[in-house]
């Protein structure tokens, strides 16, 4: 098999990357809370997101926050997050704690910093690592901040509409 995806672009790293979790929060919980108490809107899982070129997730805080905003959709590894939980000695906290949009297996989400990339047939480009701050020592177990730095996830731009959907297998 050659390198070229369906599109005849170079086959994307997340090409056959598993989506297990998706997840939109209307409300910032961490984000300008900086000297004040967190936050309490959970995030909601749901079974698919609808992504919009150069806005972001339709139903999520961050949609058309900002023009060309970097972090228009956040990915995190569901591997990073077993680790940590193994780690720090946690079971009681999913992945939706780290309030990252798109819970993926099987790709080291570093790798597609400065690259475009597709998911489900939607296109991305990777701006740079969804960088851990001291939140996630209260969110998730003190630590995490640390245990976290280089695989906080990934921020990204949408480049193309589309709709990602939770993989059933």
């Amino acid at each position: 098999m050659n390198d070229r995806g369906l599109t005849g672009r170079p086959r994307s790293p997340l090409y056959a990357v598993k989506v297990c979790h998706l997840y939109l929060s209307p409300a910032h919980v961490y984000y300008g809370h900086h000297g004040e108490p967190a936050g309490t809107e959970p995030m909601e899982a749901v079974a698919e997101i609808e992504c919009v070129a150069g806005s972001g997730i339709r139903g999520d805080r961050f949609f058309d926050y900002k023009e060309d905003y970097k972090g228009q959709i956040t990915f995190f590894s569901l591997e990073t997050w077993e680790a940590l939980c193994e780690r720090l000695d946690v079971a009681d906290k999913g992945p939706e704690t780290f309030r990252r949009n798109v819970i993926v297996s099987g790709v080291d989400l570093n790798e597609l910093i400065g690259r475009e990339f597709e998911v489900q047939g939607v296109r991305f480009s990777g701006t740079q690592e969804a960088a851990p701050c001291y939140w996630m020592n209260q969110a998730f177990a003190e630590g995490a901040e640390t245990a976290m730095k280089g695989r906080g996830g990934l921020r990204a731009r949408i480049l193309t509409d589309g709709v990602i959907r939770v993989d059933e297998n």
